[in-house]
């Protein structure tokens, strides 16, 4: 397949710049409309956007006279039509990406964005997808999910509010010791002889993994002289291939992996097994979670296993607590078991 670089993930800055251009200066006429040049394929991801970008399609071509086809792929089906797409001679010039996870399939495709007009708009690097030096994408949208709330309005009402696996510093929580857990592996490691090893942690956002998982592992291998090459994902089974690939790139001869959590480590397994590396035998693998599906893996994954009935449990004891007016301790902390498989040698 003929390699092609297109600009990934940033169709409504592109526009946005384009038309700019076109609506700032009084000269526009149709004669500039008549020396455009080039065109716009766009594969849009959400059908229930269709409308609005066929929309947008047609005002930019109206406004600077460059053809704009607009393609929405079905519902599930956007990473499936993307690479029979790229593999015409006429392939999308735009797409999108699923963060860097989904980048790590598609950036030999994108062109360095850094110098671009775009670019230089950004308020914050965090909208910049980066392949090293490289700005690969732009965000143009960020979905996220969780609870938003108004601490003072349910402080006034009187609700008890129990916060489960982050630390709440303004109420009641209950947390796992994400800290002396990871503390614990990144020893165990260690103990094991282990020097070249490797960390597959997640994003900080999630402070409890993202953070306190983390520091504990660091510290732990530190306490045997290891300083483990590191990267970050989001908590699915791709993410853990993308970042396991990436950390054997970065030191070929990595003779264990830790993951923040056991689907990671499922990812983990995969990459491994594709770079024929046997496991426990040249690379080891652990992780945290203790998943009922970490027991079907060949060999058996050694886990942190966290008390999620217990947690559950505790929380919903401790709500019937505050509502009977009992006093109840500010943060309590769940235990672990440590479940020793087969998958570190």
């Amino acid at each position: 397949m003929k390699m092609r670089k297109v600009v990934s993930a940033m169709l409504v800055a592109a526009m946005a710049t384009g038309m700019v251009a076109g609506c700032g200066s009084s000269s526009d006429s149709k004669s500039d409309k008549k020396d455009a040049k080039g065109k716009v394929y766009y594969l849009n991801f959400k059908p229930e956007q269709d409308e609005q970008w066929q929309d947008l399609a047609k005002e930019y071509t109206k406004e600077t006279g460059v053809d704009v086809t607009v393609l929405t792929a079905a519902s599930g089906e956007y990473e499936k039509t993307l690479k029979s797409e790229m593999a015409k001679s006429n392939a999308p010039t735009l797409f999108q990406v699923n963060g860097p996870v989904g980048l790590a399939s598609w950036k030999d495709y994108c062109y360095d964005l850094k110098d671009s007009d775009v670019a230089k708009q950004l308020t914050s690097d965090d909208f910049a997808l980066m392949d090293g030096d490289k700005m690969s994408g732009i965000a143009y949208v960020v979905e996220s999910y969780g609870i938003i709330y108004n601490k003072e309005l349910l402080k006034k009402a009187g609700i008890p509010v129990v916060v489960l696996t982050q630390d709440y510093e303004d109420g009641i929580s209950i947390i796992y010791d994400d800290y002396h857990a990871g503390k614990m592996m990144g020893e165990y490691i260690g103990k094991k002889g282990h020097q070249k090893v490797g960390y597959i942690g997640v994003y900080e956002t999630d402070k409890a993994v993202g953070t306190e998982r983390r520091n504990g592992v660091l510290d732990g291998l530190k306490e045997y002289g290891i300083t483990p090459v590191t990267g970050k994902s989001d908590y699915s089974f791709l993410g853990g291939q993308t970042v396991a690939r990436e950390l054997l790139e970065k030191e070929p001869d990595l003779d264990a992996i830790i993951c923040a959590t056991d689907r990671l480590a499922f990812g983990a397994y995969k990459i491994l097994h594709e770079h024929k590396k046997e496991i426990p035998q040249e690379v080891s693998v652990a992780a945290f979670g203790g998943y009922d599906e970490s027991a079907l893996l060949t060999p058996e994954l050694t886990t942190l296993k966290f008390d999620s009935y217990g947690m559950g449990y505790l929380g919903a004891e401790t709500i019937l607590k505050m509502i009977a007016g009992e006093l109840v301790s500010k943060k309590q902390i769940v235990g672990y078991e440590f479940i020793e498989g087969g998958s570190v040698r």
